[in-house]
């Protein structure tokens, strides 16, 4: 089959005004395509971007581009959240598992499709590389595709393979992906508190982690288990050594045993270099991994994820500090619930116990306009540094005593007063 490529100006043509636009996120950001349709900025109108978390430049979203193009964001990212938050932007909440069906039942259509994918192999197939979560639902649906084919994106197995056919238009690039090292940031703090997670995982468990320095922290204190399986949306860097040990065998999983499974990976180089045809490793839509049915299937499963702050009754705020829009809704429910159903399954919630400000993160409200993402209901473990709390089964009065010891020293006498003014001073007398 031939393969032909075309200039990024005349690859992005194919847009027009009043169209919704995907674009392909994290790791296989279209960097390339993105700058060549900022470009045209003066010929276009009323373009929508959709995407999830994007990584590197957005100049769709600079003050030259804002007539031109509104930011629809699915989650919101650092590159694109001072947009979001403005006239020219949008965020819309929605879980992560959920998003196809904004696609394929035309909730949100898209008209064209900017991803960037691996070379095509012998038989015309290129992949959706690092990102497939909802990469392939977007790229299944739309008018439009067009591809920004790398030669140094991995090529991955699973469910996100593309003909080159399928593509209106493709640019050829030799492109490092964006870098990111989570174990860099990893504190005393973060340390701690996996330590503590640690302390909750057995051998044989499946896990799943969020992005940042807490569940790096926690892989980092895993080395002496066994057998532990890793069903996640994402993972970083930190499952490497776990596997080069062999503390991570994925055997007892009950879904896909022997292989990793994901919807997308960010990390550094030697990540990517690993996940690279390696078939231990298997990447699927974010509609399938983060299923709850197919998550409470793998024994033991440990959920791990992180919040901007949570109250003294266990309502969790993951997307907004205030009405600001900080983040998204992401997978963090279908997680939460999908190991709380799993026999012997953990769903954790963890958390340093202040910002960098010193200002608590465990509160008697949230902020007005804050978004609860997880509730109170499907709250069971909560960490911090200075310990485990744990909700389920507990009346409102109990989680806030068991939130109340976990929090920073500093703002026990703070809380203290806020439990005594909403519940009174009467001590639940049972055990």
């Amino acid at each position: 089959m031939p393969i032909s490529y075309t200039s990024p100006e005349k690859a992005v043509s194919f847009i027009k005004s009043h169209q919704r636009v995907f674009i392909h996120g994290s790791a296989a950001t279209p960097t390339r395509l993105l700058y060549a349709l900022a470009e045209r900025r003066d010929e276009v109108q009323n373009v929508e971007l959709v995407s999830i978390t994007t990584l590197g430049d957005m100049p769709l979203v600079s003050e030259e581009c804002q007539k031109s193009f509104f930011m629809n964001s699915l989650f919101v990212s650092a590159n694109i959240r001072k947009a979001v938050n403005s006239d020219h932007g949008g965020y819309v909440p929605i879980f992560l598992s959920e998003i196809g069906q904004l696609f394929r039942n035309n909730i949100l259509g898209v008209d064209v499709a900017l991803i960037q994918v691996s070379e095509p192999d012998a038989h015309g197939f290129c992949t959706l590389g690092t990102s497939v979560d909802v990469a392939k639902p977007a790229v299944e649906t739309a008018k439009i595709i067009v591809a920004q084919v790398n030669k140094r994106m991995p090529r991955t197995h699973g469910d996100g393979h593309i003909h080159f056919s399928k593509f209106s238009a493709a640019i050829h690039v030799d492109d490092p992906l964006p870098e990111i090292n989570y174990a860099e940031k990893i504190s005393k703090i973060e340390k701690q508190i996996g330590y503590h997670i640690s302390s909750l995982i057995e051998d044989r468990s499946t896990l799943q982690m969020g992005i940042g320095a807490i569940p790096d922290a926690v892989l980092n204190s895993l080395e002496n288990h066994k057998d532990l399986g890793i069903h996640t949306e994402m993972f970083s860097n930190g499952i490497l050594n776990l596997m080069k040990s062999g503390a991570v065998t994925n055997a007892y999983k009950k879904k896909h045993p022997g292989k990793v499974v994901s919807s997308f990976t960010v990390g550094t180089k030697e990540l990517y270099d690993t996940i690279n045809d390696n078939p231990e490793f298997s990447f699927h839509e974010a509609a399938y991994v983060n299923d709850t049915a197919i998550i409470r299937k793998n024994p033991k499963v440990i959920s791990i994820n992180s919040c901007l702050e949570l109250d003294l009754t266990g309502q969790v705020c993951a997307d907004s500090i205030g009405s600001y829009h900080y983040s998204g809704v992401g997978g963090q429910m279908d997680f939460m619930r999908g190991a709380a159903l799993s026999v012997g399954g953990k769903p954790i919630m963890a958390l340093p116990s202040q910002t960098k400000k010193g200002a608590s993160k465990i509160v008697p409200f949230l902020k007005e306009g804050a978004g609860v993402v997880t509730t109170r209901a499907h709250m069971h473990y909560v960490v911090t540094e200075y310990g485990i709390a744990y909700l389920f089964g507990k009346n409102l009065r109990q989680r806030a005593y068991e939130l109340k010891r976990i929090a920073h020293p500093d703002h026990h006498e703070d809380l203290d007063r806020a439990i005594r003014e909403r519940f009174g001073s009467y001590i639940y007398p049972f055990r």
